[in-house]
This record gives structure tokens, C-alpha cells and sequence, in this order.
């Protein structure tokens, strides 16, 4: 081997990474999939479904910030597998669930072990990619929750039609489980990993990779946290910013993993076959919309444009082309539907490289703390968001919550503007 020429090791790690958000959002979806046949078999109202659909949340961000810690003391390899495999068997027991009790609490226990996935994925990328590549991989694993879903609506729809909504959830969870035996095997972290040499350890530590973060946080007395690390990451207005923004962010995302198809069933009259294909349109749209908004980001950033432009502005555009999604209370055709919906999702994808301000302004041995309450604020939306919907849906008329939805866009692009500020790492104690 050419040691003087640097190894691309780290781009079969985030092929790895992507493959498990594909899994992991596949786990949040397929509720959203199901949730006309259980709604029916069980006769819950749309206040009971909202609160089906907030329970993975409730636990998810509970442990958030619990998550953040254990990555600062567990490695990615082993924390990652017993995180995929908890939470596919949990899904797979909501097949068998009995009714409003059961399939509420097994959606909470999904959430529990979802909870780390990404404070990992950050951590993993922080480690494997230097700064100038960072949104870029950021960019990619992220895509995964879209393009998985564009191509598995279809198909999670065909699997319920075959074995009803029970089998989707056996199926879906038996997937993860092996799947988290295949990230054990191959995961390792750089300064671990046999097939990387020493011209890519060097690539990745030059451009600001963090190579030996995570073997001073195992064990060593940087990794153990204090309350101190949680005053110090919630006390900075710029934090913030970013917290209240990814509020935003996923209170459209939650939107489209929950309400979406029973929204095409139930509200719009499409079949359910039907909504499955129309379902994948608006997530192909989000995938677009992640991949051009990261790599033109890392792009302008090569280019010598300044952060704040460089990463805010695709950010700060992606939500107010989110707010679109209000269009589709004043059309009647399919088509046209879809097309609101694809460009407020569009929207969304193209603001979700929102992680990527985790790495940049965070302080650098607070990043996985950081991480924990950035996606603990954003997960809040998770809870929020479907039982509000489920609230304002109530009477028969979706409109207002789709106006609900738009609103969130237009506030969390006014808090990229306003909170953020200079894109700057914050200093510690100040």
C-alpha cells in the first residue's frame, strides 16, 4: 500500500452511519404506515393517535442528554449495537401490542433506545471527517432518514398489504437486529481501524478531525461529565439559536414521519396503495434538498465564503421554503398536494444540516453534551407537534395544523437570524 496517499476509509464508515438512519427512521415511520389500519381496528380518535404518535418522543427526549453522556463514555461500536438492536426488538414487540397501552409504551421504549443514535453519528463523523468535509458527511448520513423513506414507503405499504400492520413492525424490527450485528463487526474508530493509514489519520487531524477525543473520553478524566458541562451548553444565546432552530426543523420532519399518510387516507381521500407512491415524492424532494444544501455549503466554505453565509443561509432559506406547506389547504388535485408538500420538505432538507453548527460552535470538549440538548430541545417538536395536530384535527378540518406546521418554519428561520449571530465556536466561560 501507498502510505503517502490517503486511504478513504472513512467514506465505507459513513456508508455505514447512513445505513442506520435509514434503519432508524424506518423504526419511526412505520407507525405512520400502520396507523390507519390500527386506527380502525382499535377505533382510537385523532387525539388518541397524536398521542401514539408522541410516545416515541417522550422517551426519546428524555434521554437525550443521557445519551449525549454515554457517548462520552461508551465507544460508537459497542453502544451503537446495543442501541440498534434494543430498539428493533422493541419494534418488533409492537406487533404484538393489544391496544392504546401497550403500543403507547412500546413506542416510549423505542424511543429510550433510539435516544443515542445521534449523539453517536455526530461523534463518529467528528472523529472520521475533517472540517471541510463535515456538513458533507453530515449531509449524507442525514439523506438517509429521506431517501430510505422515499423508496420504503412503497414498500412498507406493499409488506402491510401482505402481512398487515403486525407484520410490518416483526419485519421492520428483525431488520435492525441484524443490522446492528453487521455495524459490530465492521465499526471500528480511526486510531482502531486496520485498513486506514497514516496519510488519512493525518488528512483527518490537519482539517480538525477529532481523532483523539473519543480515547480521552473513555476513560480517561475529560469523559466524566459534570453539571457544570450542562450550565456551561445551555448559558450561550448562539447555543440557542441552533437548539430552537432544529425545534423547528423537526417539527416539520415529525409532521411527515407521523400525520402524513393518514393525512392522504383520511383527509385527502387517496387509497392506501395510492398514498404509499404520493407518500415518496415529498421525502425524494427532502433527499435533494439535504444533499445539494450540504455540498454546496462545503463548497462555498473551500470557495473562502465566510460560515455565517456559507452554513446559515441554506439553513435560514430551507425553513422559509417550509412554510409552503400551507399551499396545500387551498388546492383540491393530488398533484398539486404533492407539490406543496414537496417543496415545504424540500425546505426541510435543505435546512438540515443543522447538526453541523453542533461541531462548529460548541465547545470542543462539550460537543457531545451539546449534542444531547440540541437534539433533547429538538425532539420537544416529537411530542408537541403530533398532539397538537391530532388537537386541531379533531373537528375534521386539517387546515389549521398544516398552518401550524408553516409557522414553526417561519420561527426557526427567525432564530437562525437573530440568536446565532456570528458562526463562532463558543468559548468556554463566556
Amino acid at each position: 500500500m501507498n502510505n503517502s496517499r490517503p486511504t478513504k476509509v472513512r467514506y465505507q464508515v459513513l456508508l455505514l452511519i447512513f445505513v442506520n438512519v435509514v434503519i432508524n427512521y424506518m423504526d419511526r415511520s412505520n407507525l405512520a404506515v400502520a396507523a390507519s389500519a390500527i386506527g380502525k381496528e382499535y377505533e382510537f380518535s385523532s387525539v388518541q393517535m397524536g398521542l401514539i404518535f408522541s410516545a416515541f418522543s417522550w422517551t426519546y427526549l428524555l434521554f437525550q442528554i443521557p445519551g449525549g453522556i454515554l457517548v462520552k463514555q461508551v465507544t460508537p461500536r459497542l453502544l451503537y449495537t446495543v442501541s440498534l438492536i434494543s430498539w428493533s426488538l422493541a419494534t418488533v414487540f409492537q406487533g404484538f401490542a393489544k391496544g392504546f397501552a401497550s403500543l403507547f409504551g412500546l413506542r416510549m421504549l423505542t424511543g429510550v433506545f433510539e435516544a443515542p443514535a445521534f449523539p453517536i453519528n455526530n461523534r463518529v463523523v467528528s472523529n472520521w471527517f475533517p472540517d471541510q468535509e463535515r456538513a458533507s458527511a453530515i449531509a449524507v448520513y442525514t439523506s438517509g432518514q429521506f431517501l430510505g423513506l422515499a423508496f420504503l414507503m412503497p414498500v412498507l405499504s406493499w409488506i402491510q398489504l401482505h402481512t398487515g400492520w403486525r407484520g410490518l413492525f416483526v419485519v421492520t424490527g428483525l431488520i435492525g437486529v441484524l443490522w446492528g450485528l453487521v455495524w459490530y463487526i465492521f465499526y471500528r474508530d480511526p486510531l482502531q481501524h486496520k485498513k486506514v493509514n497514516p496519510a488519512e489519520l493525518d488528512h483527518i487531524e490537519k482539517g480538525g478531525g477529532m481523532l483523539h477525543e473519543q480515547s480521552a473520553a473513555v476513560g480517561g478524566s475529560s469523559g466524566k461529565f459534570t453539571w457544570a458541562d450542562l450550565r456551561e451548553v445551555v448559558s450561550h444565546r448562539k447555543l440557542w439559536g441552533i437548539y430552537l432552530g432544529q425545534f423547528a426543523v423537526n417539527g416539520t420532519l415529525w409532521f411527515f414521519l407521523t400525520w402524513f399518510p393518514k393525512y392522504l387516507v383520511d383527509y385527502r381521500g387517496l387509497d392506501f396503495i395510492k398514498s404509499g407512491y404520493w407518500a415518496s415524492v415529498p421525502y425524494l424532494a427532502a433527499f435533494l434538498g439535504v444533499l445539494s444544501s450540504g455540498f454546496l455549503s462545503d463548497y462555498l466554505i473551500r470557495k473562502g465564503v465566510s460560515p455565517a453565509k456559507a452554513r446559515k443561509r441554506p439553513i435560514i432559506l430551507g425553513l422559509l421554503l417550509s412554510v409552503f406547506i400551507i399551499g396545500a389547504n387551498y388546492v383540491a388535485s393530488p398533484g398539486w398536494i404533492i407539490f406543496f408538500m414537496s417543496l415545504s420538505f424540500f425546505g426541510i432538507g435543505f435546512a438540515s444540516i443543522t447538526w453541523v453548527f453542533v461541531s462548529t460552535l460548541a465547545p470542543k470538549h462539550l460537543i457531545d453534551v451539546t449534542g444531547g440538548v440540541f437534539n433533547f430541545i429538538g425532539q420537544l417538536s416529537g411530542i408537541i407537534v403530533p398532539v397538537v395536530i391530532g388537537l386541531l384535527a379533531s373537528g375534521g378540518n386539517f387546515a389549521p395544523a398544516l398552518v401550524f406546521v408553516g409557522v414553526l418554519g417561519l420561527l426557526g428561520a427567525c432564530s437562525y437570524v437573530f440568536l446565532v449571530g456570528k458562526v463562532e465556536r463558543v468559548v468556554t466561560g463566556n
